[in-house]
């Protein structure tokens, strides 16, 4: 019993952990988070019986875990397909890519937490319950380290931007975002709007900027977090992100409810770096002779 308590016990803190990572992901209701919370106490449950399964020598258990894994997969899918719905109703949109790296991370998370919670069932057995809680530790602490990934912040260097009006087009230093062509409109926006260059480190990152689901990113999580003035009859305070062709850089243009630079730079910094945008030509022969 204690092998199964301790392994589970891991593995719903781990969880618990985890949740914390995904202010800029999912949903902060609280329905929400006890269907996190409890996904993953069934995932841990079946990670913990599966050492005392094995000691008993009854691999039929392991039926179970096969089990799961479908069920994962579905979750998977339900979570894809719940924020797609939701997708329709936002003003900011997160995009396909955000959402499936979201639906991604949903799976990947219970299976991390099983994982924690057969290791610490299994300390438990060869080292008792001293054993178990050294190695519940550090790998809760792997798996917050694991799940966190890299940030805008690690790959590109975000710096203030200046809006700035070249006759009606609106542009964040030289780039050129819209044409707005109401003068009251004009004058608001320069008083009211920020903007922030985000210029690769490499040419890895800039091929990461290319991706449109990666821009979409950065700017709902702007929006999100900073506020947006949008709405569906002000097309011309929609958050944006575009990009000069000749360099690699774009910037991002906000009307936020809340106008503060520095807290806009942090809130760019902190985006996720989407897998299906994550490029490395530098690990190609080709890339590296390009670059050179």
């Amino acid at each position: 019993m204690k092998i199964i308590l301790s392994g589970s016990l891991a593995g719903t803190l781990a969880r618990l952990l985890l949740i914390r990572l995904d202010y800029r992901q999912y949903p902060g209701y609280p329905h929400g988070y006890i269907s996190h919370l409890a996904l993953g106490a069934i995932a841990s449950a079946l990670g913990a019986v599966a050492v005392p399964a094995l000691l008993n020598k009854d691999f039929t258990a392991f039926t179970f875990l096969a089990l799961a894994a479908q069920q994962f997969r579905e979750i998977r899918n339900i979570e894809r397909e719940t924020l797609q719905n939701l997708e329709e109703t936002r003003l900011e949109k997160r995009g396909k890519d955000y959402i499936e790296g979201i639906a991604r991370t949903f799976e990947a998370r219970n299976y991390l937490v099983m994982i924690t919670a057969f290791l610490t069932s299994v300390a438990a057995v060869l080292g008792g319950v001293i054993g178990a809680a050294v190695v519940a530790v550090i790998l809760i602490f792997f798996s917050l380290t694991f799940m966190t990934g890299e940030t805008i912040g690690d790959i590109c260097e975000v710096i203030p931007g200046e809006i700035n009006f070249k006759g009606s087009l609106l542009r964040v230093n030289d780039i050129d975002f819209m044409s707005v062509g109401l003068p009251e409109m004009r004058e608001k926006i320069k008083k009211e709007a920020l903007g922030v260059m985000i210029k690769p480190k490499d040419d890895n990152a800039r091929a990461t900027l290319h991706d449109m689901g990666q821009r979409m990113a950065i700017a709902h999580t702007a929006a999100v977090i900073m506020g947006s003035k949008k709405d569906v009859d002000i097309p011309e305070f929609t958050p944006l992100v575009r990009k000069n062709p000749d360099t690699g850089a774009v910037a991002l243009y906000i009307m936020p409810i809340e106008k503060d630079l520095e807290s806009l730079i942090l809130a760019v910094k902190r985006t996720p770096v989407l897998e299906s945008a994550r490029v490395r030509p530098l690990k190609t022969q080709a890339g590296r002779m390009a670059a050179d």
